[in-house]
């Protein structure tokens, strides 16, 4: 699919449609998460539970500080580099622009939770950290041909990633990975005149 006829599909599309295409991805992430842990993990249930442990200090040191260096980063970059680095076809301007605060705290809370679950929770617990990374990176296919955007998917991928080596919390990458979302998504309904509250 050329860029332009991904552009004109998401033009087609409204928020609405995008949002319901979104929350069907994601709960589809979840069930594939839940799936492949039966298959994968020797006790589902006793593994899925120590994979979250509500240590306080290594959410703040490895979920929340990371997410405000990537979010510094991205605002940054964002300033110093043209629009058309930064342009995905238009999804996330889609995704966020008719959203207040509430529901995005709520979209971006299940993407998090959705995707870590898989890409973390299983694929990293059960095949290593760089087949996790790489295909949460490459899941992210509309950034493929935007250098910068392919760059700031690898970089948090691999990044989450690695707090989840460190860490072994999916609370902590959950975290990080939600403050992320949560913020650009904000910026984004902010800067197009909403972000009040649902």
């Amino acid at each position: 699919m050329t860029k332009r006829s991904q552009s004109d599909l998401i033009n087609q599309l409204s928020s609405r449609e995008i949002t319901k295409h979104l929350i069907i991805t994601q709960i589809i992430l979840f069930l594939i998460a839940i799936l492949a842990s039966i298959v994968l993990f020797q006790t589902p249930i006793k593994t899925w539970f120590s994979l979250f442990s509500i240590q306080i200090t290594d959410v703040i040191l490895f979920g929340v500080l990371p997410a405000v260096l990537i979010v510094s980063i991205d605002f940054t970059l964002m300033k110093l580099l043209p629009e058309r680095y930064y342009d995905d076809g238009g999804i996330n301007q889609k995704v966020f622009q008719n959203h207040g605060i509430l529901n995005i705290f709520w979209l971006t809370l299940l993407i998090a939770f959705c995707e870590e679950a898989l890409f973390r929770g299983v694929i990293q617990t059960s095949f290593g950290y760089f087949t996790a990374s790489t295909l949460f990176a490459l899941i992210h296919f509309r950034y493929l041909k935007k250098l910068v955007l392919l760059i700031s998917v690898l970089f948090v991928s691999y990044f989450l990633g690695y707090m989840f080596e460190i860490t072994g919390n999916l609370l902590v990458t959950i975290t990080s990975h939600f403050l992320i979302d949560f913020i650009l998504g904000v910026w984004i309904s902010l800067r197009n005149g909403r972000g009040q509250s649902d």
